[in-house]
């Protein structure tokens, strides 16, 4: 960005962003919310296109426990591609029907579970427009746990 700018950057500054990443704090809604889904028995499953040691950082933050982590690097392909999903189905089991895939991003996780018939839900924190299908919306997780709820047994 600062190449594009046309601003100069000392060399101890280039890499300033990447290494901020693993001290970035979740969204204050998340840890609550995820721990009341764990208590009303949802499993968590994480499926992420970033470094296992940045998602690591993220998990620690949050400070609720998840049952599966998927990253590109273990699942061999990034998202879009179907590999994340294809990987969480064969080590889960998840039966479809009661899957719910939760993301924020259309191109990476929209899309791609309504290729493949999934049940999404998205979270659109930038109250974007989207013709793509999605089983429901929300600005940020505080409603996750009631709209799974509603969703899986609809």
């Amino acid at each position: 960005m600062a190449h594009r700018e046309g601003l100069e950057l000392a060399e101890e500054e280039r890499q300033a962003l990447g290494d901020s990443l693993p001290t970035w704090p979740p969204f204050d809604e998340v840890p609550s919310s995820l721990a009341e889904l764990r208590s009303r028995g949802w499993r968590i499953g994480i499926l992420s296109n970033t470094d296992p040691e940045f998602l690591d950082a993220s998990l620690e933050a949050i400070g609720v426990p998840v049952d599966l982590r998927i990253t590109a690097s273990e699942a061999g392909s990034y998202k879009p591609a179907h590999g994340h999903w294809e990987r969480f189905f064969e080590q889960t089991g998840a039966e479809r029907e009661r899957h719910a895939h939760v993301a924020a991003s259309l191109f990476h996780d929209i899309a791609p579970a309504n290729e493949l018939g999934l049940r999404a839900v998205w979270i659109n924190r930038l109250r974007e427009t989207s013709d793509l299908p999605r089983a429901a919306e929300l600005g940020d997780l505080s409603k996750l746990p009631e709209t799974l709820d509603d969703l899986v047994s609809a």
